[in-house]
């Protein structure tokens, strides 16, 4: 499965267009994680449980959008982009979408 940020894929043209597919999570915050990252803040630093913890849940919501157009049955997912947004107090919700595509190898 090819997944990319462009609307095209070089050697390649789409041939037909499957739809919108996405995935999501939502992760909250650990209290003990926050007592940490609260210290990190005042002296400074990354805070690298949430680094940590919103990279496993990009990777994991990048997952089920690509399991979402391997049931449509996609060659590509195109024009791939992630949004955050908080869902509620110590909440957040990562979303992956973009466009399963079929290809076609130009000759």
């Amino acid at each position: 499965m090819i997944v990319t940020t462009t609307e095209g894929i070089p050697g390649h043209e789409v041939v037909e267009i499957l739809g919108l597919v996405r995935g999501n999570t939502v992760r909250a915050r650990h209290l003990g994680r926050d007592v940490l990252a609260g210290l990190r803040n005042v002296v400074g630093g990354e805070i690298k449980e949430y680094t940590e913890m919103l990279s496993k849940a990009r990777e994991e919501a990048l997952q089920r959008m690509i399991s979402q157009a391997e049931e449509l049955g996609a060659d590509a997912v195109v024009g791939v982009r992630f949004t955050t947004s908080q869902t509620m107090a110590g909440a957040a919700e990562i979303l992956a979408y973009g466009t399963a595509v079929k290809l076609r190898k130009r000759s």
